[in-house]
């Protein structure tokens, strides 16, 4: 842990060195917004980030949320594996598999306030790539079909997921751009992230930021990423897709701004 926040007045917990009563408080509603992320609203997974950055260090962080990401995935898909097909995933796989590689490169040789300034860029670059598309249809009307833009949008994927857990908001464009309903949304989601993080476990074992400590952090934060996705799941269904998607909108905005801005 980076900071010693409350340390003298607090018991430390025994699963993590430091983690106070409190931290823990935090590190639950932490987990639970990466659970209420992954039933439909991605750009939530960004608060789960930041806190467990703050709480952990940026590098540590990354290898603890992967494996909720995991347990989360496992239990989200077969909510909706009704929706969407694995014939929609297949194509967007393969340059996200290239930009795991460049991250696990990345991650290694940057800091962390560059690495989050280039994400907060690409999240506000196709944000208004979208913005152009809707509004200027006749000047970006190929967009959904451009081979550059379906490899950059994988590319980033790849590359985002792996350096801060953080491809949801850059997936919530990709969707926009293509107009894909919400339940495809959910399905093709559910399938991506699944396949995505599972490959990632080999090349965060390479970094050293999973290990037997942080697996101790995941056992006791797991009930709240369980209760996050019951959450999210019960309020998914419940939302027009127009609401939906100017969440989508809100979400990967605010997402852009702090992780470039703060």
């Amino acid at each position: 842990m980076q900071r010693t926040r409350g340390a003298g007045k607090l018991r430390a917990l025994n699963f993590y060195p430091g983690i106070t009563p409190l931290d823990y408080a935090i590190a639950l509603f932490s987990a639970f917004c990466l659970g209420f992320s992954k039933a439909g609203f991605p750009g939530l997974a960004l608060v789960n980030v930041m806190i467990m950055a703050e709480l952990f260090g940026a590098k540590q962080s990354v290898g603890i949320i992967l494996p909720l990401l995991i347990a989360a995935d496992l239990t989200v898909y077969p909510l909706f594996r009704r929706y969407a097909s694995w014939r929609q995933v297949w194509p967007l796989l393969l340059p996200s598999f290239v930009g795991i590689v460049v991250g696990h490169r990345l991650l290694g040789s940057i800091d962390n306030l560059t690495a989050r300034r280039v994400l907060g860029g690409i999240l506000l670059l196709m944000l208004g790539l979208q913005w152009l598309r809707v509004h200027r249809q006749e000047f970006l009307s190929h967009l959904p079909n451009s081979r550059a833009f379906f490899w950059g949008s994988g590319l980033t994927i790849g590359v985002s997921t792996m350096m801060a857990n953080a491809a949801g908001p850059v997936f919530s464009i990709y969707a926009l751009v293509h107009q894909l309903s919400k339940t495809d949304f959910l399905g093709i989601g559910a399938r991506t992230f699944l396949i995505l993080n599972l490959v990632k476990v080999p090349f965060m074992a390479d970094l050293d930021i999973i290990n037997l400590q942080s697996l101790k952090v995941d056992v006791a934060l797991l009930p709240g990423t369980f209760l996050g996705i019951f959450a999210g799941y019960r309020l998914i269904t419940r939302i027009p897709q127009r609401i939906f998607e100017l969440l989508l909108y809100l979400f990967t905005l605010i997402s852009g701004i702090r992780l470039l801005c703060f």
